[in-house]
Protein backbone atom coordinates (compact mmCIF):
# COMPACT_ATOMS: atom_id res chain seq x y z
CA UNK A 1 0.00 0.00 0.00
CA UNK A 2 1.50 3.38 -0.89
CA UNK A 3 2.03 5.60 2.11
CA UNK A 4 0.51 8.98 1.29
CA UNK A 5 2.21 11.84 3.12
CA UNK A 6 -0.62 14.10 4.25
CA UNK A 7 1.84 16.67 5.55
CA UNK A 8 2.53 18.02 2.07
CA UNK A 9 0.86 18.58 -1.29
CA UNK A 10 1.47 16.18 -4.19
CA UNK A 11 2.33 17.21 -7.73
CA UNK A 12 0.52 15.52 -10.66
CA UNK A 13 3.27 12.99 -11.36
CA UNK A 14 3.25 11.95 -7.69
CA UNK A 15 -0.53 11.55 -7.82
CA UNK A 16 -0.13 9.31 -10.87
CA UNK A 17 2.48 7.21 -9.06
CA UNK A 18 0.23 6.85 -6.01
CA UNK A 19 -2.74 5.74 -8.13
CA UNK A 20 -0.61 3.16 -9.93
CA UNK A 21 0.64 1.84 -6.60
CA UNK A 22 -2.91 1.58 -5.22
CA UNK A 23 -3.98 -0.44 -8.27
CA UNK A 24 -0.91 -2.68 -8.11
CA UNK A 25 -1.41 -3.39 -4.41
CA UNK A 26 -5.16 -4.04 -4.75
CA UNK A 27 -5.75 -5.45 -8.25
CA UNK A 28 -9.15 -6.82 -7.30
CA UNK A 29 -10.40 -3.56 -5.80
CA UNK A 30 -8.76 -0.74 -7.75
CA UNK A 31 -8.23 -0.08 -11.44
CA UNK A 32 -6.72 3.04 -12.99
CA UNK A 33 -7.36 4.38 -16.48
CA UNK A 34 -7.02 7.60 -18.39
CA UNK A 35 -10.32 9.17 -19.42
CA UNK A 36 -8.63 11.81 -21.57
CA UNK A 37 -5.67 14.14 -21.79
CA UNK A 38 -5.15 17.72 -20.71
CA UNK A 39 -4.22 20.70 -22.85
CA UNK A 40 -0.53 19.97 -22.24
CA UNK A 41 -0.97 16.24 -22.84
CA UNK A 42 -1.14 14.88 -19.28
CA UNK A 43 -3.41 11.90 -18.61
CA UNK A 44 -6.60 12.51 -16.66
CA UNK A 45 -6.33 9.51 -14.37
CA UNK A 46 -9.45 8.01 -12.85
CA UNK A 47 -9.44 5.20 -10.30
CA UNK A 48 -12.40 2.83 -10.06
CA UNK A 49 -12.91 1.31 -6.62
CA UNK A 50 -15.09 -1.78 -6.33
CA UNK A 51 -14.80 -5.47 -5.53
CA UNK A 52 -14.42 -6.82 -9.05
CA UNK A 53 -15.21 -10.36 -7.84
CA UNK A 54 -18.77 -9.30 -6.95
CA UNK A 55 -19.41 -7.77 -10.36
CA UNK A 56 -18.30 -5.14 -12.82
CA UNK A 57 -18.44 -1.50 -11.78
CA UNK A 58 -20.92 -0.77 -14.56
CA UNK A 59 -23.34 -3.31 -13.07
CA UNK A 60 -23.37 -1.56 -9.71
CA UNK A 61 -24.73 1.74 -8.41
CA UNK A 62 -21.89 4.25 -8.46
CA UNK A 63 -20.59 7.48 -6.99
CA UNK A 64 -18.36 10.19 -8.51
CA UNK A 65 -15.74 12.35 -6.78
CA UNK A 66 -13.39 14.82 -8.46
CA UNK A 67 -10.92 17.47 -7.34
CA UNK A 68 -8.60 20.22 -8.50
CA UNK A 69 -10.71 21.66 -11.29
CA UNK A 70 -9.22 24.93 -10.00
CA UNK A 71 -5.45 24.90 -10.14
CA UNK A 72 -4.48 26.34 -6.77
CA UNK A 73 -7.11 24.39 -4.80
CA UNK A 74 -4.72 21.54 -4.15
CA UNK A 75 -6.38 20.43 -0.91
CA UNK A 76 -9.02 18.66 -2.98
CA UNK A 77 -6.53 16.32 -4.63
CA UNK A 78 -5.11 15.28 -1.27
CA UNK A 79 -8.64 14.74 0.04
CA UNK A 80 -9.36 12.48 -2.92
CA UNK A 81 -6.20 10.46 -2.21
CA UNK A 82 -7.27 10.20 1.41
CA UNK A 83 -10.64 8.75 0.43
CA UNK A 84 -8.96 6.18 -1.83
CA UNK A 85 -6.55 5.13 0.90
CA UNK A 86 -9.33 5.03 3.48
CA UNK A 87 -11.44 2.70 1.35
CA UNK A 88 -8.65 0.34 0.36
CA UNK A 89 -7.24 0.00 3.87
CA UNK A 90 -10.70 -0.42 5.36
CA UNK A 91 -11.87 -3.15 2.98
CA UNK A 92 -12.05 -6.48 4.77
CA UNK A 93 -11.65 -4.81 8.17
CA UNK A 94 -14.65 -2.47 8.37
CA UNK A 95 -18.05 -3.88 7.48
CA UNK A 96 -19.46 -0.63 6.10
CA UNK A 97 -16.53 -0.16 3.70
CA UNK A 98 -16.49 -3.83 2.73
CA UNK A 99 -20.19 -3.69 1.91
CA UNK A 100 -19.66 -0.46 0.00
CA UNK A 101 -17.13 -1.97 -2.40
CA UNK A 102 -18.96 -5.30 -2.63
CA UNK A 103 -22.21 -3.62 -3.61
CA UNK A 104 -21.19 -0.33 -5.21
CA UNK A 105 -18.49 1.43 -7.24
CA UNK A 106 -16.61 4.68 -6.66
CA UNK A 107 -15.15 6.71 -9.51
CA UNK A 108 -12.46 9.12 -8.26
CA UNK A 109 -10.67 11.69 -10.42
CA UNK A 110 -8.16 13.26 -8.02
CA UNK A 111 -6.79 15.81 -10.46
CA UNK A 112 -9.11 17.11 -13.16
CA UNK A 113 -6.65 19.85 -14.04
CA UNK A 114 -3.07 18.54 -13.88
CA UNK A 115 -1.59 21.35 -16.00
CA UNK A 116 -2.85 24.09 -13.73
CA UNK A 117 -2.05 22.10 -10.59
CA UNK A 118 1.56 21.62 -11.71
CA UNK A 119 1.95 25.34 -12.32
CA UNK A 120 0.32 26.21 -9.02
CA UNK A 121 2.71 23.96 -7.08
CA UNK A 122 5.90 25.01 -8.88
CA UNK A 123 5.35 28.72 -9.52
CA UNK A 124 4.10 31.72 -7.52
CA UNK A 125 1.98 32.76 -10.50
CA UNK A 126 -1.76 32.41 -10.01
CA UNK A 127 -3.74 30.37 -12.52
CA UNK A 128 -7.47 29.80 -12.09
CA UNK A 129 -7.78 26.57 -14.07
CA UNK A 130 -6.00 25.57 -17.30
CA UNK A 131 -2.73 26.92 -18.65
CA UNK A 132 -3.94 27.70 -22.16
CA UNK A 133 -3.81 31.38 -22.98
CA UNK A 134 -7.31 32.82 -22.88
CA UNK A 135 -9.11 35.03 -23.79
CA UNK A 136 -6.16 36.77 -25.51
CA UNK A 137 -3.15 35.33 -27.27
CA UNK A 138 -0.98 38.37 -26.55
CA UNK A 139 0.07 40.25 -23.43
CA UNK A 140 -2.25 43.15 -22.65
CA UNK A 141 -1.28 46.41 -20.99
CA UNK A 142 -1.74 46.87 -17.28
CA UNK A 143 -0.56 45.54 -13.93
CA UNK A 144 0.30 41.86 -14.08
CA UNK A 145 1.45 39.59 -11.20
CA UNK A 146 5.18 39.04 -10.83
CA UNK A 147 7.61 38.11 -8.08
CA UNK A 148 9.49 41.38 -8.30
CA UNK A 149 11.57 40.96 -5.14
CA UNK A 150 12.62 37.40 -5.98
CA UNK A 151 11.47 35.75 -2.74
CA UNK A 152 9.46 33.05 -4.53
CA UNK A 153 6.10 34.53 -3.56
CA UNK A 154 3.62 36.97 -5.05
CA UNK A 155 1.84 38.90 -2.31
CA UNK A 156 0.79 42.56 -2.31
CA UNK A 157 2.25 46.04 -2.76
CA UNK A 158 1.14 49.10 -0.84
CA UNK A 159 1.91 52.37 -2.57
CA UNK A 160 1.69 55.78 -0.83
CA UNK A 161 -1.01 57.87 -2.50
CA UNK A 162 -3.01 60.77 -1.02
CA UNK A 163 -6.00 59.54 -3.03
CA UNK A 164 -5.64 55.97 -1.79
CA UNK A 165 -8.43 54.11 -0.07
CA UNK A 166 -6.35 52.32 2.58
CA UNK A 167 -4.48 53.21 5.72
CA UNK A 168 -2.30 51.41 8.27
CA UNK A 169 -4.15 50.17 11.35
CA UNK A 170 -3.17 51.76 14.63
CA UNK A 171 -3.71 48.37 16.32
CA UNK A 172 -1.24 46.36 14.25
CA UNK A 173 1.03 47.90 11.59
CA UNK A 174 0.71 44.82 9.41
CA UNK A 175 -3.00 45.39 9.03
CA UNK A 176 -4.47 47.61 6.31
CA UNK A 177 -7.85 49.21 7.01
CA UNK A 178 -10.32 50.95 4.74
CA UNK A 179 -10.14 54.74 4.82
CA UNK A 180 -13.35 56.22 6.19
CA UNK A 181 -15.59 57.86 3.54
CA UNK A 182 -15.11 61.35 5.03
CA UNK A 183 -11.52 60.90 6.22
CA UNK A 184 -8.81 63.40 5.20
CA UNK A 185 -5.39 64.48 6.39
CA UNK A 186 -3.77 61.10 6.97
CA UNK A 187 -1.28 58.83 5.23
CA UNK A 188 -3.05 56.71 2.64
CA UNK A 189 -2.17 53.92 0.24
CA UNK A 190 -3.29 52.06 -2.81
CA UNK A 191 -2.94 48.28 -2.53
CA UNK A 192 -2.07 46.18 -5.58
CA UNK A 193 -1.02 42.64 -6.35
CA UNK A 194 2.75 42.42 -6.41
CA UNK A 195 3.79 42.90 -10.02
CA UNK A 196 4.85 45.08 -12.91
CA UNK A 197 2.90 47.38 -15.21
CA UNK A 198 2.95 46.80 -18.94
CA UNK A 199 2.44 49.99 -20.96
CA UNK A 200 2.68 52.29 -17.93
CA UNK A 201 2.36 56.02 -18.73
CA UNK A 202 3.58 57.20 -15.36
CA UNK A 203 0.10 58.03 -14.04
CA UNK A 204 -2.62 55.48 -14.71
CA UNK A 205 -2.49 51.93 -13.40
CA UNK A 206 -4.74 49.57 -15.27
CA UNK A 207 -5.13 45.91 -14.37
CA UNK A 208 -4.15 43.54 -17.18
CA UNK A 209 -6.48 40.62 -17.89
CA UNK A 210 -4.98 37.28 -16.79
CA UNK A 211 -2.89 35.54 -19.40
CA UNK A 212 -4.47 32.21 -18.41
CA UNK A 213 -8.05 33.22 -17.74
CA UNK A 214 -9.96 29.96 -18.20
CA UNK A 215 -12.25 28.78 -15.44
CA UNK A 216 -13.14 25.14 -16.08
CA UNK A 217 -16.04 25.39 -13.65
CA UNK A 218 -17.73 27.81 -16.05
CA UNK A 219 -17.22 25.60 -19.11
CA UNK A 220 -19.90 22.94 -18.51
CA UNK A 221 -22.99 23.09 -20.75
CA UNK A 222 -25.43 24.45 -18.18
CA UNK A 223 -26.77 27.93 -19.00
CA UNK A 224 -23.31 28.50 -20.51
CA UNK A 225 -22.59 32.17 -21.23
CA UNK A 226 -19.79 33.77 -23.29
CA UNK A 227 -16.80 35.62 -21.87
CA UNK A 228 -18.48 39.01 -21.90
CA UNK A 229 -21.15 37.66 -19.53
CA UNK A 230 -19.31 34.89 -17.68
CA UNK A 231 -15.59 35.39 -17.15
CA UNK A 232 -13.48 32.29 -17.84
CA UNK A 233 -16.24 30.39 -19.65
CA UNK A 234 -14.15 29.47 -22.69
CA UNK A 235 -15.06 30.04 -26.34
CA UNK A 236 -17.95 27.55 -26.28
CA UNK A 237 -19.46 24.94 -23.91
CA UNK A 238 -17.07 22.06 -23.16
CA UNK A 239 -14.36 23.69 -25.28
CA UNK A 240 -11.66 22.35 -22.95
CA UNK A 241 -10.49 18.71 -23.24
CA UNK A 242 -10.56 18.19 -19.48
CA UNK A 243 -14.26 19.10 -19.33
CA UNK A 244 -15.14 17.05 -22.41
CA UNK A 245 -13.54 14.01 -20.78
CA UNK A 246 -15.66 14.36 -17.63
CA UNK A 247 -18.84 14.88 -19.64
CA UNK A 248 -18.11 11.87 -21.85
CA UNK A 249 -17.48 9.64 -18.84
CA UNK A 250 -20.56 10.60 -16.84
CA UNK A 251 -22.95 10.52 -19.78
CA UNK A 252 -21.77 6.97 -20.50
CA UNK A 253 -21.96 5.87 -16.84
CA UNK A 254 -25.55 6.42 -15.85
CA UNK A 255 -25.06 4.28 -12.77
CA UNK A 256 -23.83 7.41 -10.96
CA UNK A 257 -26.46 8.96 -8.69
CA UNK A 258 -24.31 11.05 -6.34
CA UNK A 259 -21.24 13.24 -6.72
CA UNK A 260 -18.91 15.62 -4.93
CA UNK A 261 -16.50 18.12 -6.46
CA UNK A 262 -13.77 19.20 -4.04
CA UNK A 263 -12.83 22.89 -4.03
CA UNK A 264 -11.38 25.37 -1.54
CA UNK A 265 -12.21 27.35 0.49
CA UNK A 266 -14.88 28.41 2.99
CA UNK A 267 -16.02 25.29 4.81
CA UNK A 268 -19.29 24.85 2.91
CA UNK A 269 -21.35 22.10 1.33
CA UNK A 270 -22.91 23.74 -1.73
CA UNK A 271 -25.78 22.45 -3.85
CA UNK A 272 -27.42 23.65 -7.07
CA UNK A 273 -28.72 25.87 -8.33
CA UNK A 274 -26.33 28.72 -9.02
CA UNK A 275 -28.77 30.70 -11.14
CA UNK A 276 -32.09 30.36 -9.35
CA UNK A 277 -33.65 30.20 -5.92
CA UNK A 278 -34.56 26.96 -4.20
CA UNK A 279 -38.16 27.17 -5.38
CA UNK A 280 -36.86 26.56 -8.91
CA UNK A 281 -35.98 22.96 -8.00
CA UNK A 282 -38.28 19.95 -7.70
CA UNK A 283 -39.42 20.16 -4.10
CA UNK A 284 -38.73 16.46 -3.43
CA UNK A 285 -35.18 16.88 -4.74
CA UNK A 286 -34.71 20.00 -2.64
CA UNK A 287 -35.76 18.07 0.46
CA UNK A 288 -33.35 15.29 -0.45
CA UNK A 289 -30.53 17.75 -1.08
CA UNK A 290 -31.15 19.33 2.32
CA UNK A 291 -31.25 15.93 4.01
CA UNK A 292 -27.96 14.83 2.44
CA UNK A 293 -26.41 18.21 3.15
CA UNK A 294 -27.60 18.02 6.73
CA UNK A 295 -25.83 14.70 7.11
CA UNK A 296 -22.71 16.38 5.75
CA UNK A 297 -23.05 19.20 8.26
CA UNK A 298 -23.36 16.71 11.11
CA UNK A 299 -20.15 14.96 10.02
CA UNK A 300 -17.98 17.91 8.95
CA UNK A 301 -19.42 20.92 10.74
CA UNK A 302 -19.71 22.71 7.38
CA UNK A 303 -22.89 24.62 6.61
CA UNK A 304 -24.97 23.38 3.68
CA UNK A 305 -26.81 25.72 1.34
CA UNK A 306 -27.34 26.51 -2.31
CA UNK A 307 -24.90 28.59 -4.32
CA UNK A 308 -27.67 31.02 -5.21
CA UNK A 309 -28.65 31.65 -1.61
CA UNK A 310 -25.22 31.74 -0.01
CA UNK A 311 -22.20 31.70 -2.32
CA UNK A 312 -22.70 34.27 -5.06
CA UNK A 313 -19.77 36.58 -5.66
CA UNK A 314 -22.14 39.45 -6.47
CA UNK A 315 -25.71 39.69 -5.12
CA UNK A 316 -27.14 40.59 -8.52
CA UNK A 317 -25.12 38.20 -10.66
CA UNK A 318 -25.32 34.45 -11.08
CA UNK A 319 -22.75 31.88 -12.09
CA UNK A 320 -23.10 29.68 -15.16
CA UNK A 321 -21.40 26.57 -16.50
CA UNK A 322 -20.68 24.86 -13.16
CA UNK A 323 -20.20 21.11 -12.73
CA UNK A 324 -22.74 20.51 -9.97
CA UNK A 325 -25.46 22.44 -11.83
CA UNK A 326 -24.78 20.46 -15.01
CA UNK A 327 -24.64 17.09 -13.25
CA UNK A 328 -27.95 17.67 -11.49
CA UNK A 329 -29.85 19.49 -14.21
CA UNK A 330 -28.76 17.32 -17.16
CA UNK A 331 -28.26 13.90 -15.53
CA UNK A 332 -30.27 14.13 -12.32
CA UNK A 333 -27.22 13.43 -10.13
CA UNK A 334 -27.28 14.72 -6.55
CA UNK A 335 -24.03 16.64 -6.98
CA UNK A 336 -22.40 18.88 -4.38
CA UNK A 337 -19.46 21.27 -4.38
CA UNK A 338 -17.58 21.01 -1.10
CA UNK A 339 -15.44 24.02 -0.22
CA UNK A 340 -12.75 22.51 1.98
CA UNK A 341 -10.92 24.47 4.71
CA UNK A 342 -12.02 27.58 6.58
CA UNK A 343 -9.14 29.58 8.02
CA UNK A 344 -11.52 32.33 9.11
CA UNK A 345 -13.46 29.85 11.22
CA UNK A 346 -10.25 28.27 12.53
CA UNK A 347 -9.27 31.71 13.84
CA UNK A 348 -12.47 31.79 15.90
CA UNK A 349 -14.60 33.94 13.60
CA UNK A 350 -17.84 31.98 13.57
CA UNK A 351 -21.07 32.29 11.57
CA UNK A 352 -19.57 34.70 9.04
CA UNK A 353 -21.08 35.12 5.59
CA UNK A 354 -18.96 33.28 3.04
CA UNK A 355 -18.82 36.13 0.51
CA UNK A 356 -19.94 39.29 2.31
CA UNK A 357 -17.13 38.91 4.84
CA UNK A 358 -14.60 39.80 2.15
CA UNK A 359 -16.49 42.97 1.28
CA UNK A 360 -16.39 44.23 4.82
CA UNK A 361 -15.85 42.97 8.36
CA UNK A 362 -14.77 44.28 11.76
CA UNK A 363 -11.13 45.08 12.37
CA UNK A 364 -11.26 42.62 15.24
CA UNK A 365 -11.63 39.79 12.71
CA UNK A 366 -8.35 40.73 11.03
CA UNK A 367 -6.64 40.94 14.39
CA UNK A 368 -7.90 37.43 15.21
CA UNK A 369 -6.51 36.15 11.92
CA UNK A 370 -3.11 37.72 12.55
CA UNK A 371 -3.08 36.31 16.09
CA UNK A 372 -3.95 32.85 14.74
CA UNK A 373 -1.15 33.16 12.19
CA UNK A 374 1.33 34.14 14.89
CA UNK A 375 0.27 31.38 17.28
CA UNK A 376 -0.36 28.51 14.88
CA UNK A 377 2.02 29.25 11.99
CA UNK A 378 4.79 31.11 13.77
CA UNK A 379 3.91 34.16 11.68
CA UNK A 380 4.76 32.42 8.39
CA UNK A 381 1.38 33.04 6.77
CA UNK A 382 1.82 36.81 6.64
CA UNK A 383 4.83 38.62 5.15
CA UNK A 384 5.60 41.81 7.04
CA UNK A 385 5.71 44.93 4.91
CA UNK A 386 9.21 45.80 3.73
CA UNK A 387 10.47 48.63 1.49
CA UNK A 388 11.17 47.97 -2.17
CA UNK A 389 12.24 50.25 -5.02
CA UNK A 390 9.73 49.44 -7.73
CA UNK A 391 11.11 50.09 -11.24
CA UNK A 392 7.95 51.96 -12.24
CA UNK A 393 6.19 53.08 -9.06
CA UNK A 394 9.24 54.01 -7.03
CA UNK A 395 9.18 53.50 -3.27
CA UNK A 396 6.64 50.84 -2.33
CA UNK A 397 6.30 48.20 0.37
CA UNK A 398 5.76 44.50 -0.30
CA UNK A 399 3.95 42.18 2.09
CA UNK A 400 0.63 40.62 3.03
CA UNK A 401 -0.98 37.20 3.31
CA UNK A 402 0.56 34.20 1.57
CA UNK A 403 -2.93 33.44 0.31
CA UNK A 404 -2.31 30.05 -1.29
CA UNK A 405 -1.17 28.44 1.97
CA UNK A 406 -3.42 30.34 4.39
CA UNK A 407 -6.85 31.30 3.11
CA UNK A 408 -6.63 29.18 -0.05
CA UNK A 409 -5.39 25.86 1.40
CA UNK A 410 -4.67 24.65 4.91
CA UNK A 411 -1.08 24.92 6.04
CA UNK A 412 0.33 21.42 5.90
CA UNK A 413 -0.10 20.72 9.61
CA UNK A 414 -3.86 21.31 9.21
CA UNK A 415 -4.30 19.22 6.06
CA UNK A 416 -5.26 15.86 7.57
CA UNK A 417 -7.48 17.54 10.16
CA UNK A 418 -9.34 19.20 7.28
CA UNK A 419 -9.86 16.23 5.00
CA UNK A 420 -10.62 13.36 7.41
CA UNK A 421 -14.24 14.33 8.20
CA UNK A 422 -14.88 15.14 4.55
CA UNK A 423 -13.86 11.62 3.59
CA UNK A 424 -16.46 10.30 6.01
CA UNK A 425 -19.15 12.51 4.46
CA UNK A 426 -18.25 11.35 0.95
CA UNK A 427 -18.49 7.71 2.04
CA UNK A 428 -21.84 8.36 3.71
CA UNK A 429 -23.09 10.06 0.55
CA UNK A 430 -21.89 7.14 -1.57
CA UNK A 431 -23.94 4.75 0.56
CA UNK A 432 -27.12 6.75 -0.10
CA UNK A 433 -27.57 5.62 -3.70
CA UNK A 434 -30.23 3.11 -4.75
CA UNK A 435 -29.42 -0.61 -4.54
CA UNK A 436 -31.31 -3.33 -6.34
CA UNK A 437 -31.80 -6.70 -4.63
CA UNK A 438 -33.66 -9.95 -5.33
CA UNK A 439 -35.48 -11.45 -2.37
CA UNK A 440 -37.57 -14.54 -1.71
CA UNK A 441 -36.52 -16.30 -4.91
CA UNK A 442 -38.21 -19.66 -5.04
CA UNK A 443 -39.23 -22.34 -7.54
CA UNK A 444 -42.12 -24.50 -6.29
CA UNK A 445 -42.87 -27.81 -7.98
CA UNK A 446 -46.60 -28.21 -8.79
CA UNK A 447 -46.33 -31.69 -10.29
CA UNK A 448 -46.05 -33.07 -13.85
CA UNK A 449 -43.01 -30.86 -14.54
CA UNK A 450 -44.83 -27.62 -13.74
CA UNK A 451 -43.11 -25.00 -11.56
CA UNK A 452 -44.20 -21.72 -10.05
CA UNK A 453 -41.31 -19.24 -9.82
CA UNK A 454 -41.55 -16.20 -7.54
CA UNK A 455 -39.23 -13.32 -6.73
CA UNK A 456 -39.41 -9.97 -5.00
CA UNK A 457 -37.39 -7.19 -6.65
CA UNK A 458 -36.48 -4.61 -3.99
CA UNK A 459 -34.62 -1.32 -3.68
CA UNK A 460 -32.84 -1.26 -0.33
CA UNK A 461 -31.25 2.12 -0.99
CA UNK A 462 -32.08 5.59 0.28
CA UNK A 463 -32.60 7.05 -3.20
CA UNK A 464 -35.19 5.69 -5.64
CA UNK A 465 -33.92 3.63 -8.54
CA UNK A 466 -34.29 6.61 -10.88
CA UNK A 467 -32.16 8.73 -8.55
CA UNK A 468 -33.84 12.13 -8.53
CA UNK A 469 -37.12 13.65 -9.67
CA UNK A 470 -35.07 15.65 -12.15
CA UNK A 471 -33.68 12.42 -13.63
CA UNK A 472 -37.23 11.03 -13.88
CA UNK A 473 -38.40 14.19 -15.61
CA UNK A 474 -35.54 13.96 -18.11
CA UNK A 475 -36.09 10.26 -18.75
CA UNK A 476 -32.40 9.87 -17.95
CA UNK A 477 -32.83 6.38 -16.48
CA UNK A 478 -34.57 3.47 -18.18
CA UNK A 479 -37.12 1.34 -16.28
CA UNK A 480 -35.90 -1.70 -14.39
CA UNK A 481 -35.67 -4.72 -16.69
CA UNK A 482 -36.29 -8.24 -15.37
CA UNK A 483 -35.39 -11.28 -17.43
CA UNK A 484 -35.93 -15.00 -16.87
CA UNK A 485 -33.39 -17.31 -18.49
CA UNK A 486 -34.75 -20.88 -18.59
CA UNK A 487 -32.92 -24.18 -18.93
CA UNK A 488 -33.03 -26.15 -22.21
CA UNK A 489 -36.38 -27.80 -22.85
CA UNK A 490 -38.30 -25.37 -20.64
CA UNK A 491 -41.53 -23.73 -21.77
CA UNK A 492 -43.02 -20.57 -20.29
CA UNK A 493 -46.72 -20.92 -19.44
CA UNK A 494 -47.48 -17.59 -17.72
CA UNK A 495 -45.48 -14.45 -17.25
CA UNK A 496 -43.01 -12.66 -19.52
CA UNK A 497 -39.48 -13.78 -20.16
CA UNK A 498 -38.32 -10.13 -20.36
CA UNK A 499 -40.31 -7.28 -18.88
CA UNK A 500 -39.98 -3.70 -17.66
CA UNK A 501 -41.32 -3.10 -14.17
CA UNK A 502 -40.91 0.67 -13.92
CA UNK A 503 -38.99 2.18 -10.99
CA UNK A 504 -38.83 1.48 -7.27
CA UNK A 505 -38.91 4.15 -4.62
CA UNK A 506 -36.45 4.48 -1.75
CA UNK A 507 -36.62 6.13 1.65
CA UNK A 508 -35.74 9.58 0.35
CA UNK A 509 -39.22 10.73 -0.64
CA UNK A 510 -41.07 9.62 2.48
CA UNK A 511 -41.16 12.53 4.88
CA UNK A 512 -44.79 12.99 5.87
CA UNK A 513 -45.91 13.91 9.35
CA UNK A 514 -45.86 11.50 12.28
CA UNK A 515 -48.42 8.76 11.94
CA UNK A 516 -48.36 8.58 8.14
CA UNK A 517 -48.52 5.23 6.35
CA UNK A 518 -46.48 4.51 3.23
CA UNK A 519 -46.96 1.90 0.52
CA UNK A 520 -44.27 -0.70 -0.05
CA UNK A 521 -43.36 0.94 -3.34
CA UNK A 522 -39.71 0.02 -2.86
CA UNK A 523 -40.44 -3.57 -3.98
CA UNK A 524 -42.31 -5.53 -6.64
CA UNK A 525 -43.38 -9.18 -6.57
CA UNK A 526 -43.17 -11.17 -9.83
CA UNK A 527 -44.35 -14.66 -10.70
CA UNK A 528 -43.95 -17.08 -13.62
CA UNK A 529 -45.28 -20.56 -14.38
CA UNK A 530 -43.25 -22.87 -16.58
CA UNK A 531 -42.90 -26.46 -17.63
CA UNK A 532 -39.36 -27.80 -17.48
CA UNK A 533 -37.42 -31.02 -16.96
CA UNK A 534 -36.20 -31.57 -13.40
CA UNK A 535 -32.59 -30.78 -12.62
CA UNK A 536 -32.35 -27.72 -14.80
CA UNK A 537 -31.27 -24.26 -13.60
CA UNK A 538 -33.00 -21.00 -14.34
CA UNK A 539 -31.65 -17.50 -13.71
CA UNK A 540 -33.55 -14.35 -12.76
CA UNK A 541 -31.85 -11.02 -13.49
CA UNK A 542 -33.05 -7.52 -12.60
CA UNK A 543 -31.10 -4.62 -14.08
CA UNK A 544 -31.34 -0.91 -13.34
CA UNK A 545 -29.10 1.72 -14.89
CA UNK A 546 -28.76 3.59 -11.60
CA UNK A 547 -29.42 0.91 -8.96
CA UNK A 548 -27.24 -1.86 -10.38
CA UNK A 549 -27.87 -5.47 -11.41
CA UNK A 550 -29.05 -8.31 -9.18
CA UNK A 551 -29.29 -11.96 -10.23
CA UNK A 552 -30.18 -15.31 -8.65
CA UNK A 553 -30.03 -18.88 -9.97
CA UNK A 554 -32.58 -21.55 -8.99
CA UNK A 555 -32.29 -25.30 -9.49
CA UNK A 556 -35.51 -27.04 -10.44
CA UNK A 557 -36.09 -30.22 -8.42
Amino acid sequence: MPSIDFARYYRPHEVAEALAAFAEEHPGLAAVRSIGTSHEGRDLLLITLTNQASGADTDKPAYWLDANIHATEVTGCMAALHLIQRVLTGYGHEQAITDLLDQRALYVLPCMNPDGMEQALTSPLYVRSGTRRYPYDDDRDGLYPADIDGDGRIVQMRVPDPDGGWKVSDKDPRLMRRRDPDEVGGSYYRVYTEGLIRGYDGYQVKVAPPAQGLDFNRNFPFIWAPEGTQRGAGPYPASEPEIRAVIAFLTSHLNVSGAIAYHTYGGAILRPYSDKADDGMHIEDLWTYKEIGGRGTAITGYRNLSVFHGFRYHPRQVMSGAFDDWAYDQLGIFAFTVELWDMIGEAGIKDHDFIEWFRGHPEEDDLKLLAWNDEQLGGAGFIGWRPFDHPQLGAVEIGGWVERRTFGNPPEQFLLHTIEPNTEFALAHARMGPLLELRHCAAEGLGEGIYRVQVVVANSGYLPTYGSKRAAELGAVRPIEVTLDMPPGAELITGERAQEIGQLEGRANKRALWGASYPTDHLRRLEWTLRAPAGGTLRITAASQRAGTAAESLRLS
